[in-house]
């Protein structure tokens, strides 16, 4: 049966992913690479504008909806928003939480859905912010934490779980482990995360990441080292973790030496289990006890030896269900359909 058609667009460093969806279902995905200016935007929307021409035809060229992935803008709540002017004015004018090259996609959207006539929208950007007060409390009154995590992934999992489960989302109380090139434990109460560890400040150490660091060390080692501030962030984002302990950021790799016999590579395999168990355990504070399930995603849940080793420590929580990879594109398209089927109302920016 035919149902709306939805252009996905997700870009990355020198490359974009597109896909085209008929309601829920996937019919085509793309990979493509730019080869010139990756940061121009003119050369990216001319290769979606190029897809388009080649499989559009197919589809009879009907395009109901585009939908683009969003980053670190200003806070926001959770759900799908149309894509404004006043969203890209924003974007162009710097008014964002950090730079990305995931701000790019909102621009490529807005601009084709004008010259074709139909609506874009960003689904769950990654500065969603549900945060309680008392959760954005850091301690050094200079620093406020922020709601900065994977949002995208983390929403549609708990939906997800929410329907498996047999109600919505918004009828549990979840914790929810995001382990992808980052992590982040968020905690879930009733259809709003109330807390977030950010995964480039303080959350446990990923594949590449440093994750929570004790901070006068690192004061003290940034002085005797005499790191410059892109040093230091090169350090803690792309250096350290399972890569600045083990050489390399693999955790298939990780996993064979464990199976071998290295007991540096069980140590550090451990200390993840460990550290994420940790984090989980601090949004179940959150919740005051109350949850009704542990959900694991992104691309280190499909270590099932990851898994079981977090269930050692968390099976006394509650249930733990994994849900392993970070499938984006799904989740955006489903942002996009929720409004086009008339199932919830888009927010406004």
């Amino acid at each position: 049966m035919e149902d709306f058609i939805i252009l996905v667009i997700n870009p990355g460093g020198t490359s974009t992913k597109i896909a085209l969806f008929n309601g829920d279902k996937e019919i085509l995905r793309e990979n493509l690479v730019h080869s010139g200016n990756s940061e121009d935007i003119k050369v990216r929307e001319r290769a979606v504008q190029d897809f388009l021409n080649r499989h559009l035809p197919d589809l009879g060229g009907k395009l109901d909806a585009i939908v683009t992935r969003g980053g670190p803008m200003k806070p926001l709540p959770s759900g799908t928003f149309r894509i404004t002017e006043k969203m890209i004015a924003d974007i162009k004018a710097g008014r964002v939480q950090a730079s990305h090259i995931s701000h790019i996609a909102p621009i490529m959207g807005y601009e084709l859905g004008e010259e074709m006539g139909i609506p874009a929208f960003t689904v769950d950007p990654v500065s969603v912010d549900e945060m309680t007060d008392i959760a954005r409390i850091s301690g050094f009154p200079e620093v406020e934490r922020k709601s900065l995590c994977h949002s995208l992934n983390t929403k549609a999992i708990a939906r997800r779980a929410g329907k498996d489960l047999g109600k919505s989302y918004k009828a549990f109380n979840f914790v929810i482990a995001h382990l992808g090139s980052g992590i982040s434990v968020s905690a879930h109460k009733r259809g709003k995360m109330i807390d977030t560890t950010n995964a480039n400040e303080e959350a446990p150490f990923s594949a590449q990441r440093a994750g929570t660091v004790p901070t006068i060390s690192l004061i003290e080692r940034i002085f005797e080292k005499g790191y410059e501030k892109k040093e230091i962030e090169k350090k803690l984002l792309k250096e350290s973790g399972l890569l600045g302990y083990l050489g390399t950021d693999d955790l298939r790799e990780v996993e064979k030496r464990v199976d071998e016999g290295d007991k540096k590579a069980s140590l550090v395999f451990n200390a993840l289990a460990y550290q994420v168990s940790k984090s989980i355990g601090e949004m179940t504070v959150a919740l005051k006890g109350e949850v009704d399930a542990i959900l694991i995603t992104g691309g280190m849940a499909y270590s099932t030896q990851l898994i079981d080793r977090i269930k050692e420590y968390t099976e006394f929580i509650a249930p733990l269900y994994a849900y392993p990879g970070e499938d984006e594109m799904r989740a955006l398209a489903e942002g996009g359909l929720r409004i086009l089927r008339k199932e919830e109302e888009e927010e406004v920016y």
